[in-house]
């Protein structure tokens, strides 16, 4: 480190060599040529502590072990866990398939059946190709001579008993005088005269006492029909109980092998075994449906799908236990859905139209969701918190209403056990808030896996992201990459992660930036990627987003924006902040100002009384009250005004990154001390004047290095930043080589004198015991002018004491 000297001789802070700007990845220290070398490895990177809790949680089997994988978004852990699960899952035993059936007993409760992985479709078609054996065998069945045969007896026997007692009938009623007519509401008892039947008129003109006679024997008679009617009813009765037997006997000869191959088959299932023996019993009382022909006119075929089989959940091809991924965790598409069809202008459904859910092809394996995307529909995470604690798939139809009145009748399908391990990711602020508000989360939600966003940077980490790099292309068809081009890219993830001892594991920007340096590399005509591809990428993507920063750019350029980079001025300092576009942030200098004057307000800082600053800005601003009081007011009073600001800022400001600067310029205005503009200053500081690091250091730096290089290095510029802040430093290479020149300059500082020291060329002094500084110290000009400050208020009010006098 080179060293510079101040005007008292003492030796000040050393400003940083080019080794510690930047932490190279060095290419020959990988032992392939290119990733084409590398296996495709899908092992979770960087994560020994969620790996660790991911692997408890699937391995835990107790209820309420369910996963929530918390970590910054784009660190991957979706994917990664989606991988992992698979290398962990592929032994694990495939779960069953799911089948919902008809419910012979009660039809708008379709009947869920568990069956072996892959017997889903096999049972399916040998339901269907039962079907379709039944309406061919049937017919041919009841098409015999001797099937008519007996049907032809049944019916004669029939037809000569009843034949018999209606002859006898006739005959006791013609020995009366009496005959038997077949009218259209059945036989009738009517007299008879000269063989013809009498009419109302002749029977009145009868005398009275043959009329009664008459009317005697018709009663007797008509009391004969009626028994005689029961009785042919009760023979018509017989006689089809015993046809229908028939048919029953000659549909079971011709059905019951068919069954007892289906019956063999799932002997051992007993809810499969109590299903096919309903099924046989229906299709035994439901003939005519196998048997009826074809009317011509009406060819509408008989509606046989209460026979057949809904395969909901098919494992046939599943290999272990299922990993799946819902990316839009809706009600229906966790829990499935029920469709709906127009027939006859009606909407109708059947259980055939009961669609599966991501909690089904889940089922007896995992389920991973995105909780952000979850919440967004609160019916969704209810209903799932229900399912885990009753342990069941409950499917509830949307309910077709219009005007207050039904549309369509729905369906109520049994619940199907729920055996699956959830695993969401989130944020972290998302878990804390569902672990303090919604009492059911920490009883569903038992393994907390943190996902960190960098992880340490050596040997292995670096040949980590040289493995994911060639998983990328291997996967993606994309250009591999040479050494140089891993190196780079590993050098982009430590200045992601701000943290030269660190990598980034927001591996989805990693993989953006692999995709786009394969583009460039086929641009430029090569085969595999150099790093000069992935420096033009990078290069690449700052001009698609930089667009507010030239414009920002050039004003400082024409000077529309004041900026100073040499000279010095009292009580003006350049500060350095950070601007965030969303996509991308960049740092740029801004003027901060300091005037001091007689009285007693304090220190006033302008955004803060046009309610302009933030929070942490204002926090930062009440700092420096501490700092002036504890360092001069300790033998004497504080007794200033002071007015501070950010020039030409017309936004917001938020933070404390600054305040080391504001400090700076007001001691300086104190002072009268001139700072120098060659230099910006970064930090924030606390009451004991300790520099403390700060958020976007590389941006700020390189912000500042910009508009130097535009103007000219003079070899006097440099930035102040905090000591603790050089482990963040991966500066561009341009600063780098400029530092290595001598043409710029980092300090990093620990404490607010040192900072003095090097912004204003003096010492800043050290207290003395009886509170005093040392001549020639910044400090003991800040303690007089404070002093001076004091005293002349005091006089003033004095004197006005006197003048009202």
């Amino acid at each position: 480190m080179s060293k510079r000297k101040t005007t008292a001789g003492k030796t000040a802070v050393s400003d940083l060599t080019p080794d510690k700007l930047r932490q190279i990845c060095h290419p020959e220290t990988f032992t392939f040529k290119s990733t084409a070398e590398l296996q495709a490895e899908t092992q979770i990177i960087g994560q020994p502590r969620g790996t660790r809790s991911i692997a408890f949680g699937i391995g835990i089997t107790s209820h309420g072990y369910n996963i929530y994988a918390l970590g910054a978004n784009g660190t991957g852990r979706a994917t990664a866990i989606e991988h992992f699960l698979y290398e962990q899952t592929r032994s694990l035993p495939v779960p069953s398939d799911w089948i919902y059936v008809h419910n012979f007993a009660i039809p708008h409760q379709p009947r869920a059946i568990e069956l072996p992985a892959g017997q889903g479709v096999q049972f399916k078609t040998r339901m269907s190709r039962l079907i379709a054996d039944l309406r061919q065998d049937l017919p041919q069945a009841f098409d015999t001579d001797s099937y008519r045969e007996t049907i032809t007896a049944v019916q004669s026997e029939f037809e000569q008993a009843r034949s018999t007692l209606l002859q006898a009938l006739q005959q006791e009623a013609a020995a009366a005088n009496f005959g038997l007519v077949q009218t259209a509401s059945g036989f009738a008892i009517v007299p008879i005269q000269n063989g013809q039947q009498m009419s109302p008129e002749q029977v009145q003109q009868l005398p009275l006492e043959a009329r009664q006679e008459m009317e005697q024997q018709a009663q007797k008679l008509t009391a004969e029909l009626e028994e005689v009617a029961y009785r042919i009813h009760e023979l018509e009765l017989k006689a089809r109980q015993t046809m229908k037997q028939v048919d029953r006997d000659v549909a079971q000869t011709a059905v019951q092998h068919h069954f007892d191959d289906l019956k063999t088959a799932y002997a051992n299932d007993e809810e499969m075994c109590v299903y096919l023996t309903e099924v046989h019993a229906d299709v035994l009382n439901q003939i005519d449906d196998f048997t009826s022909p074809v009317d011509m006119d009406s060819p509408e075929e008989i509606d046989l799908s209460r026979y057949e089989v809904n395969v909901l959940v098919n494992n046939a091809e599943t290999k272990g236990a299922p990993v799946i991924v819902e990316a839009n965790p809706t009600y229906t598409n966790l829990f499935g859905r029920l469709e709906y069809e127009m027939r006859d202008g009606l909407l109708t459904t059947h259980f055939t139209n009961i669609k599966w859910g991501s909690l089904h092809r889940a089922n007896g394996g995992y389920l991973i969701l995105n909780a952000h995307d979850l919440l967004k529909h609160g019916d969704a995470w209810e209903a799932l918190k229900r399912a885990i604690k009753a342990e069941k798939i409950l499917m509830q139809p949307t309910g077709m209403m219009s005007n207050g009145q039904v549309l369509a009748k729905t369906l109520d399908p049994e619940p199907i056990p729920l055996r699956v391990k959830i695993i969401m990711t989130g944020s972290v602020g998302l878990y804390y808030g569902l672990f303090e508000q919604d009492e059911d989360f920490q009883m569903l939600f038992k393994v907390r896996a943190d996902f960190d966003s960098v992880m340490p940077r050596d040997g292995d980490a670096e040949l980590a992201y040289a493995n994911f790099i060639a998983s990328r292309c291997h996967q993606e068809g994309l250009r591999h990459f040479d050494a140089t081009a891993v190196a780079k890219v590993v050098e982009f993830g430590s200045r992601l992660a701000e943290d030269k001892r660190k990598l980034s594991t927001l591996f989805g920007m990693i993989a953006d930036l692999v995709r786009e340096s394969s583009y460039w590399a086929g641009v430029n005509g090569r085969n595999d990627v150099t790093a000069d591809d992935v420096q033009q990428a990078l290069t690449e993507r700052t001009e698609r987003a930089n667009q507010l920063e030239e414009h920002i750019f050039e004003q400082f350029l024409d000077e529309t924006i004041f900026i100073a980079t040499d000279g010095s001025v009292v009580g003006q300092v350049n500060g350095l902040s950070v601007i965030d576009t969303g996509d991308y942030s960049f740092g740029q200098p801004g003027r901060i100002t300091a005037r001091t004057f007689m009285g007693d307000d304090g220190v006033i800082h302008i955004e803060r009384e046009t309610e302009m600053a933030g929070p942490i800005h204002e926090k930062g601003v009440l700092t420096l009250n501490g700092y002036l009081g504890g360092t001069y007011a300790q033998h004497q009073p504080l007794s200033l005004t002071a007015s501070l600001t950010f020039e030409q800022n017309y936004g917001g400001i938020d933070g404390d990154s600054a305040s080391s600067t504001e400090l700076y310029a007001l001691l300086s205005s104190l002072s009268e001390i001139p700072i120098k503009q060659s230099l910006a200053v970064t930090g924030s500081v606390n009451q004991r004047g300790e520099i403390q690091p700060i958020g976007g250091v590389n941006e700020k730096i390189e912000g500042f290095f910009r508009l130097c290089e535009a103007r000219g290095l003079t070899g006097n510029q440099g930035v102040l930043i905090p000591a603790s802040n050089i482990d963040n430093l991966m500066l561009h290479e341009r600063v780098v080589t400029a530092v290595a020149d001598g043409k710029f300059h980092i300090w990093p500082v620990k404490t607010l004198n040192e900072g003095i020291e090097l912004l204003m060329g003096l010492p800043a002094g050290e207290r003395q015991k009886d509170g005093s500084y040392p001549e020639g110290t910044v400090h003991q000009a800040v303690q007089a002018r404070l002093l001076q400050l004091a005293e002349d208020l005091n006089k003033f009010g004095e004197d006005d004491e006197e003048d009202d006098d």
